[in-house]
């Protein structure tokens, strides 16, 4: 019988035929957990494991990215309780500066294709972009597999998305993933696996990243790529072999089928406090900014930083607006200071903070003040998750956040000149 990508990579997991909707004690390739996660993972791995030793060290790592570096006490004590059980342990452990688990872990060669990969923070499905299974789950679980490097699933179901031609100017991936999650709804595809494919040649793969990361958005489990070209370039492969990648079969059963023509789509914001209330910039009318944030592990890569550098460069940050740019990681930051974006961005009145998730979380690093208006390129804007409440938290593109930085209120990027 034909398979889904994701019911592919869980047969090859579990050994032997299985399809979706099923149950399945699977194996997994990597388990990842970060600093808001980490600690309580943690302390469950000490009361499930008598022996304290985990499955694998070389298959297990912990990321210090959400409170980076630290703003207590508290969380020092916890980023110390990580330090020491990872020297214990002997795991691999990105501390403080390094950036965010999301970009880290594929950044550092964790993930290959046809993977499967568990992590303790919900956006984990960002590396579906390299054509693997990958998904977050609680600390808990994740304590689970650390001990036994296998957890429990339910094989998902799987809505194909089909692309086809290519972006329009000042378009980009964060515009495509809020259109689909404005068609889905937020509960859309809930424990789905959405499987895009078609012409992907338009996504380049920090683009595939933005959208894998937002997945969990419309509720999916597992946002995961076909593989090509610009995958096989990413694995550093002389060139593109399709038996190095998972690929659907002709005769899958699918949910559901969805095509999405890349020239049809604008430039797109959600509006508070949903990521499905998605609206053209247009429709909107003129909303007034007070602080905007380029960065998060959707849009903090390098593709982004120079599309927002583009936007900035000779140009200065409206008066009364705050701009905050987080890159990625470390090794983002270094690229972005080569290519000569950060020196834009600092001209133009950017502050740049330490490679990390930043505001974004809403624990440090630019909460914004009661009542102020947010232009974000994270991937959540409901109320308080930028640490106030009485905040309005608009999501959009690296491009469209850049032009209302310079404008002052929310704007097309198309408008600017550049």
């Amino acid at each position: 019988m034909d398979k889904t990508i994701a019911e592919k990579i869980f047969t090859n997991h579990v050994g032997k035929e299985i399809f979706a909707r099923e149950i399945a004690v699977s194996s997994v390739n990597f388990v990842m957990a970060q600093d808001g996660t980490a600690p309580l993972a943690i302390k469950s791995f000490e009361e499930m494991r008598p022996s304290k030793r985990v499955f694998d060290p070389r298959k297990i790592a912990l990321v210090i990215d959400h409170n980076s570096p630290s703003p207590s006490e508290a969380v020092s004590a916890l980023h110390k309780m990580m330090r020491d059980f990872a020297s214990e342990q002997g795991l691999e452990i990105f501390d403080v500066g390094e950036g965010i688990c999301h970009q880290l872990i594929p950044e550092k060669g964790h993930v290959r294709s046809g993977d499967l990969i568990v992590g303790a923070d919900s956006h984990t499905c960002t590396y579906g972009a390299l054509n693997a299974l990958a998904t977050g789950v609680g600390s808990t679980d994740l304590a689970a597999a650390m001990m036994t490097g296998k957890l429990w699933f339910k094989v998902p179901e799987t809505i194909r998305i089909n692309i086809s031609r290519k972006f329009n100017n000042m378009v980009f991936a964060k515009d495509l993933v809020l259109f689909l999650i404005g068609k889905l709804g937020a509960d859309g595809a809930t424990y789905m696996s959405l499987e895009f494919g078609g012409d992907l040649s338009a996504l380049s793969m920090d683009g595939r990243f933005t959208v894998a990361n937002m997945a969990i958005e419309a509720g999916a489990k597992f946002g995961v790529f076909e593989g090509d070209g610009v995958t096989a370039r990413w694995f550093g492969m002389g060139s593109f072999d399709k038996d190095a990648f998972i690929f659907p079969d002709e005769g899958a059963n699918y949910y559901d089928r969805i095509s999405i023509d890349l020239s049809e789509i604008e430039p797109l914001v959600a509006v508070p406090h949903r990521v499905d209330s998605v609206s053209r910039i247009s429709d909107i009318g003129k909303v007034k900014v007070n602080q905007v944030f380029i960065g998060t592990c959707t849009n903090g890569r390098l593709e982004d930083l120079g599309v927002a550098a583009s936007i900035l460069k000779g140009k200065k940050v409206a008066r009364g607006v705050r701009l905050i740019v987080g890159p990625a990681s470390r090794k983002i930051l270094l690229d972005a200071l080569k290519a000569g974006y950060i020196s834009d961005l600092l001209e133009a009145g950017a502050s740049i903070i330490t490679p990390g998730c930043g505001p974004c979380v809403g624990t440090h690093a630019g909460i914004p003040s009661d009542g102020d208006v947010v232009v974000s390129t994270a991937n959540r804007n409901f109320k308080g998750r930028m640490g106030n409440s009485k905040a309005m938290i608009y999501l959009s593109s690296p491009a469209t956040a850049a032009a209302s930085a310079i404008s002052g209120y929310i704007k097309d990027p198309r408008e600017m000149s550049l």
